[in-house]
């Protein structure tokens, strides 16, 4: 039976102490004899709930049917008690009664529950909050997750991964295929043996460019006859969060808003899967959640690589092929062996980068002046060179670009082998020519393709960033933005000795400062305080 310090103490009210069935018949608290016990935020009008209600029943039922010591207490977010009374009567669990609302609302406070459906589990006899996200784990477990506690739930992922295969992973109850980008059905047991790479697809820059590199990638790999495949898993909504839920701020009125959210992320993975040479689990299929949650994936952990034996080799491979681009296929299937032999083709790459092998590629062998006039990159040879890369939407590219100007200008009154190149994250070219007339320099067309080679060379991950070449066209800093804030033109040429110099100057006038010395030009002191001006 039910403890008074546990769901009691939770669920009961100061006039009510029973829970109602959908028959109308009333429930005493304290005789509910169960160990675990499910909170279930739903409501008639919510779309996922309607699709999830059935698969929480269905759990239910086979649990009640295999004498678990189980129960789930139903929590409306209903507009009215018809509207309750409609949906309750297909539960066969129990609820609050529809009239306690100051009951529900201090539920959905205590549970911080912001959207629904959500099914919390709880220890019965201590009110211990065993998960939060309980539709993930019915929707993916089903009764197999009882009693839903921590170590149950620790248990089920050791077993799915002592028992993955590629089948597990990939097929449903009810679909053994995958689709091509044609519609074609395409049997998941012709993957058997092969090597497959599990990849997020979403409308998220990064993303997108990052399934450019792997096509390329795949070609060459196919080229070379190697036994790999590549399966997209849809960007639902599933695959961004834990669990799909409606805002409480949502009402019947905005159903059809919920559809149409669905069909737009059904026409962009269309969109997206028709430029891609491989496979895809469809869209919306359920698994694609299970998978997204199982591997972790997020915009920031987009390729699983799946060995011929089904069990998982690498959890993310993009950050390998990200590292290497394009020639990344040469270390399939990404082994340590293979990975040291990238890194030293890697390594003699650096040393033979010239300011040419970096900016031209095929035709494109320019850079665009203030006027539109294009300007061969052999102009530039023998100079020091900042590549900066910017975006007029990003407010700290638009902070750091006056100091940047300033301090540019400084260096060419007394530098003429000095240059910047304006390398756009830009959206539109209407926000790139407003950014780059702000700019005395050179720049990259808008979308040119050799914005991504370069931000992957040197692994630009935020804005505003300076990568500085040095004359001869080796890499001399890839951050010059933070000497370029220290010490401003100073810095010129940004090379590790300049730095130290300025650095251990910067220090000799620290100590002087500090034992009564005058203070140098620049500064301005005020009392015991010196600071720059």
């Amino acid at each position: 039976m039910a403890d008074a310090a546990g769901i009691a103490a939770i669920l009961a009210a100061a006039d009510r102490d029973f829970l109602i069935r959908s028959s109308g018949d009333q429930v005493k608290i304290s005789s509910i004899e169960a160990g675990t016990v499910a909170i279930y935020f739903s409501a008639s009008w919510c779309p996922p709930c309607s699709q999830f209600t059935p698969e929480l029943i269905e759990a239910y039922n086979e649990l009640v049917s295999q004498g678990k010591s189980f129960e789930v207490v139903f929590v409306s977010s209903d507009k009215d008690v018809e509207s309750f009374n409609a949906y309750f009567a297909k539960m066969p669990w129990l609820a609050v009664p529809f009239s306690d609302s100051e009951r529900i609302a201090n539920l959905k406070k205590r549970f911080e529950v912001r959207g629904i459906p959500e099914l919390v589990f709880l220890d019965a006899k201590s009110g211990e909050v065993y998960t939060e996200y309980g539709t993930v784990l019915v929707s993916d477990y089903g009764a197999k997750a009882y009693p839903f506690t921590p170590d149950k739930i620790n248990e089920l992922n050791e077993q799915d991964r002592d028992n993955q295969t590629l089948h597990n992973l990939l097929s449903t109850p009810t679909r053994d295929y995958l689709i091509s980008n044609k519609g074609d059905k395409v049997p998941i047991s012709d993957l058997e043996g092969k090597y497959v790479g599990l990849c997020l697809v979403m409308n998220f820059r990064p993303v997108v460019e990052f399934i450019s590199l792997l096509a390329q990638i795949y070609k060459k790999l196919k080229e070379d006859g190697q036994e790999f495949e590549v399966v997209a898993i849809s960007n639902s909504l599933e695959n961004q969060s834990e669990f799909v839920a409606v805002s409480l701020d949502s009402d019947e009125e905005e159903d059809g808003d919920e559809e149409e959210d669905g069909d737009e992320e059904e026409e962009s993975f269309n969109e997206s899967f028709a430029n891609m040479p491989w496979l895809a689990i469809p869209q919306g299929d359920k698994m694609c959640g299970k998978l997204a949650r199982y591997f972790e994936l997020s915009p920031l952990r987009m390729l699983v690589l799946i060995g011929p034996d089904g069990k998982t080799l690498n959890n993310n491979v993009s950050e390998i092929i990200e590292e290497y681009g394009p020639d990344a296929w040469e270390g399939f299937p990404f082994s340590a062996d293979k990975l040291e032999i990238l890194a030293e083709k890697a390594k003699a790459k650096a040393e033979s980068q010239t300011l040419e092998s970096l900016l031209v590629t095929g035709d494109l062998d320019f850079v665009l002046a203030k006027n539109g006039a294009k300007v061969p990159v052999s102009e530039l040879v023998g100079k020091t060179v900042l590549l900066y890369f910017s975006a007029k939407w990003c407010g700290a590219c638009r902070d750091f670009l006056p100091t940047l100007v300033n301090e540019y200008n400084k260096i060419k009154e007394k530098h003429n082998d000095f240059e910047i190149i304006f390398i756009s994250s830009d959206q539109d070219q209407s926000s790139y020519d407003d950014f780059f007339s702000g700019m005395p320099w050179l720049a990259l067309p808008l979308r040119d393709e050799r914005k991504q080679l370069l931000s992957r060379t040197f692994k630009i991950r935020a804005i505003p960033s300076l990568v500085a070449i040095g004359p001869d066209g080796k890499t001399v800093t890839g951050d010059a933005v933070t000497p370029m804030y220290a010490h401003g033109a100073d810095a010129f040429p940004f090379t590790e000795e300049k730095l130290q110099e300025l650095e251990k100057k910067k220090g000799e006038e620290e100590i002087g400062e500090a034992n009564g010395e005058a203070a140098p030009a620049g500064y301005v002191c005020e009392g015991d305080v010196c600071g720059k001006i």
